[in-house]
């Protein structure tokens, strides 16, 4: 049929008296007048895809682990070559954090207390709150240092139940948002002002900072206590149960949920950390844990927690951040796990503005090492302050008298947006 098509002579457009002529000696080769028009036709469609200017089309692979994320690539970009300069976890969880390396004589702020200073908060909630699975160690990483305790998350302890069961609802509760039953509103509110009467004359011999802070906290804490907008927040009892099957009953799965509220009733900056402590540290039987529990259960909240947002019209305006503090080697130790690995792995982000469908950068054929765009903490976070209106080219001053970054990347350089995601 190939030799037919140079016989014709055919533009892929019309025919010409030529053409006609030679359809006549079709028949010799037992081709008829409407079979000819149907080859022409389709010599034409062929014609036009070779003019076409489009030269590939590259898709994104997704691991077979996250079926349903997969399906949400429309909406999340991921980030393969991001690289850090540190593999021991305490470290590196700082680095991830603040963009800064440990430095014995100075503490740095973590993202979500920077984006709470610079934003301020919304409601009467915690502009920064954390929904944690975490030991006291590692939730110090994610705190305010020099920028003042008010800049601090909200901690809320989840449930650090390991494998993906059913948990106790109560276990994401935060048990101080409610006051006794023998104590109203009413009450309250003339305690507090018997107590500043009883305080008056004291604080105004002994004006401390650390009475101001007291008062400003204070302050917070009861108009928590008294918001039925704060308490709703936090209550998952107002989700309905197909929800929360949706996000999944396990600590994580709920810890998104309750993001989600928090989000939702005006909170900043939401961390849901509701793995149980270095979960997902594999060292050994690495195929087991993301087959059987890791995979599955962020697939299934991830996922749902995109389509929630949504669904709600909020993730336009909701960044959405999935990441750790580095990867996993390419290769397997004697255990079947995979190891500490800094020098290339990979992140996620979300709506908020962010351009979806997308891959940044790629690493080796093994996975091991960048091979194209190495992108540093400090530039992930410069696109992220670039999305939320916040001038990443800032910095702030430490009480030691030195400016600190707050996007600080390679040789303690200001991170530069990534201009395809934003």
């Amino acid at each position: 049929m190939g030799n037919v098509y140079e016989s014709c002579g055919c533009d892929g457009n019309h025919l010409e008296r030529r053409d006609f002529l030679r359809v006549g000696s079709l028949s010799f080769l037992g081709m008829g007048l409407s079979q000819f028009l149907r080859l022409q036709q389709a010599y034409g469609a062929i014609d036009s895809v070779t003019k076409a200017k489009a030269k590939s089309c590259p898709g994104i692979q997704i691991s077979e682990l996250l079926p349903r994320c997969a399906k949400m690539m429309d909406k999340l970009s991921i980030i393969r070559s991001m690289h850090s300069p540190e593999n021991n976890h305490h470290k590196a969880q700082q680095y991830a954090l603040t963009g800064h390396l440990p430095n014995p004589a100075m503490e740095f702020p973590a993202l979500g207390s920077i984006i709470a200073k610079e934003m301020g908060p919304r409601s009467v909630l915690p502009a920064y709150t954390m929904v944690s699975g975490l030991d006291n160690r590692q939730e110090g990483h994610f705190k305010s240092a020099f920028l003042g305790a008010e800049n601090d998350p909200m901690i809320i302890s989840g449930s650090t139940i390991h494998p993906p069961t059913m948990i106790p609802e109560e276990d994401l509760k935060v048990t101080d948002l409610s006051l006794p039953k023998s104590l109203c509103t009413d009450r309250i509110e003339n305690r507090e002002y018997f107590a500043d009467m009883v305080d008056q004359h004291y604080r105004e011999r002994l004006e401390l900072a650390e009475f101001q802070s007291m008062d400003t906290f204070s302050k917070q804490a009861l108009a928590m206590i008294l918001s039925p907008q704060v308490r709703e927040a936090f209550n998952l009892d107002d989700e309905s149960e197909k929800m929360k099957d949706a996000y999944g009953r396990y600590a994580f799965g709920q810890s998104m949920l309750l993001a989600r509220r928090l989000i939702e009733a005006g909170s900043r900056f939401v961390t849901a950390a509701g793995y149980r402590t270095q979960s997902w540290d594999a060292h050994s039987e690495n195929d087991q844990l993301m087959t059987l529990y890791l995979g599955p259960t962020l697939d299934q909240s991830l996922a749902t927690l995109l389509e929630d947002l949504d669904q709600r019209g909020l993730l336009e305006s909701t960044l959405v951040i999935v990441m750790g503090e580095f990867g996993r080697t390419a290769d397997k130790n004697p255990y079947h796990g995979r190891d500490h690995w800094p020098e290339c792995w990979s992140m996620a982000l979300a709506g908020g503005g962010i351009r979806g469908g997308q891959v940044i950068g790629a690493s080796d054929e093994r996975g091991a090492y960048v091979a194209e765009r190495k992108t540093s903490v400090g530039d992930l976070y410069a696109t992220i302050y670039k999305a939320m209106g916040i001038d990443w080219h800032k910095e702030y001053m430490h009480p030691i008298g030195r400016p600190i970054k707050i996007a600080n990347a390679f040789g303690d350089e200001t991170g530069t947006p990534i201009p395809e995601l934003i």
